[in-house]
């Protein structure tokens, strides 16, 4: 037992651990993911607005360079350093100036100033050429944009000569490198909590699943009567609530079938020692006369019919739980099944010095099985029969209410108490135990006539008479013609 409840305990440890691990990696993925895009996002689309400003202000001023100096038929250093000089442009890390064949002839960096050699570089060599060029790049390591411009300079529709910008812009690489530490610093702020909460959610959920796990594994061990409390208003909740409805049912079906079964066995016993003990009086006895043999013979006969009618009721009874009759179901006239029924009863009911009254509409056709009709039929007319005084009368009323047949069957015997009515229904139930042995009730007869009724879509009603007794009403709905609508 103890090894069967550490593997018990084992299987739902990893199985909670299962879960908890899956759903706070999905989480984690999903958090890592959005916080990617958050870092990622925001400094690429910063880092193009930068790029594209840079490109339009490098770009108009290299046009604006080239422009001016396009009115000189020569470009000399002299003339360059004079038209640049007059010029109000924004101010770059450095601006050369090369006439066509690319030696420079102005240059903005008076510390190592290339005047006089020549500009070997891809984008003089492209504006030389007839192309603007530009191109910017970020550092990360320096935290500095680095931007190239060359615009060609064109007079009399030829090119003489070419103007580079190069700008290394470190404040606005700081601005963005600031914007990538801030966003840094408040995803792995935001990520650590999300973690936690995430792993708090997974295991708060987890520990509930486990603990409906638990109560389920309580209930597969027999113990029916285990209830989860429920807490909140979501699925689990809702889930936890329904366990709950699952197995007080199963706590209802366990105690009708435990107390179906001892009933079973009481009635099933008692005729069994009655059938051994006559049969042990009639071989122990040497000396027994006749008349007292062929009585007891009687007496095993009457017991071994009584065993014959509660077996022949727990096969109905069986019958009616499968669903067996329900695949049976065609159209039935009640009036038919009631007039036979009542024939079988005449002897009965004239033994009983009992009088039966009958009122049998016509046209009342329903969807039945024949045989359940039957036994719903007998059963109320014969416990009418059998529980009635002498003199007394059993009457079957049979009428159609709208789109229903409704059968009505009344007595004027001893009737049933109010405290009893609710339980009728109930297999091996009887009112006064020891009146229905005597007349060799088992307590089955209304519980077959229930399961019947309720198998053939109908619904039954039990009522005290004013006058004493009891009206059993039934009702089934017609049934549909073959051409459509009731019949």
């Amino acid at each position: 037992m103890w090894g069967t409840i550490s593997r018990t305990e084992r299987k739902q440890k990893r199985r909670g651990l299962s879960v908890r691990f899956k759903l706070a990696a999905a989480f984690s993925l999903f958090t890592a993911a959005l916080l990617l895009f958050v870092n990622i996002y925001p400094i690429l689309v910063s880092r193009d607005m930068v790029i594209s400003a840079k490109q339009s202000a490098l770009q108009s001023q290299g046009s604006v360079i080239s422009s001016s100096l396009s009115a000189l038929e020569v470009l000399t250093a002299e003339s360059v350093e004079q038209v640049v000089n007059l010029l109000d442009v924004a101010p770059v890390t450095r601006m050369l100036v090369t006439d066509q064949t690319g030696l420079i002839l102005y240059d903005t960096d008076q510390d190592d100033s290339a005047v006089g050699r020549y500009g070997l570089l891809t984008e003089v060599a492209g504006a030389l050429d007839g192309y603007a060029w530009f191109s910017c790049a970020y550092s990360h390591a320096e935290a500095a944009f680095t931007s190239r411009c060359a615009t060609p300079v064109s007079a009399g529709g030829a090119i003489t000569g070419a103007v580079f910008l190069y700008d290394h812009d470190q404040s606005q690489g700081e601005i963005i490198a600031g914007l990538q530490r801030n966003l840094r610093n408040m995803s792995a702020l935001f990520g650590g909590a999300g973690l936690v909460i995430i792993f708090v959610l997974a295991s708060t959920l987890t520990r509930r699943i486990k603990r409906l796990s638990a109560a389920m594994e309580v209930v597969r061990s027999g113990d029916y009567s285990y209830r989860i409390r429920v807490r909140g208003r979501d699925e689990l909740a809702e889930l936890s609530d329904e366990f709950n409805v699952l197995t007080g049912r199963l706590e209802s079906t366990e105690e009708a079938r435990r107390r179906f079964v001892s009933d079973a066995s009481h009635e099933l016993k008692t005729p069994l020692a009655a059938i051994r003990l006559l049969s042990d009086s009639i071989a122990q006895s040497d000396s027994m006369d006749g008349p007292t043999t062929r009585e007891f013979a009687r007496d095993i006969g009457s017991e071994a019919d009584r065993l014959q009618r509660i077996t022949e009721k727990l096969m109905s009874l069986t019958k009616l739980d499968s669903g067996v009759t329900v695949r049976q179901r065609e159209p039935v006239d009640v009036k038919d099944v009631a007039e036979r029924t009542l024939q079988l009863l005449q002897p009965l009911a004239a033994a009983q010095n009992v009088t039966i009254e009958a009122a049998l509409a016509e046209g009342c056709v329903v969807s039945a099985s024949a045989d359940d009709l039957y036994q719903v039929i007998f059963n109320l007319v014969e416990n009418g029969i059998k529980y009635n005084t002498p003199g007394g009368s059993v009457s079957l009323c049979l009428r159609r209410e709208g789109e229903r047949a409704v059968l009505t069957v009344s007595d004027t015997g001893i009737g049933i108490p109010p405290e009893d009515i609710d339980h009728i229904f109930e297999r091996f139930y009887r009112v006064d135990k020891a009146r229905s042995r005597a007349s060799g009730g088992s307590g089955l007869g209304l519980a077959i006539v229930h399961d019947a009724v309720q198998a053939n879509g109908g619904a039954i009603r039990v009522d005290p008479r004013q006058q004493g007794g009891t009206t059993f009403t039934v009702s089934f709905p017609l049934a549909a013609r073959k051409g459509g609508g009731r019949p």
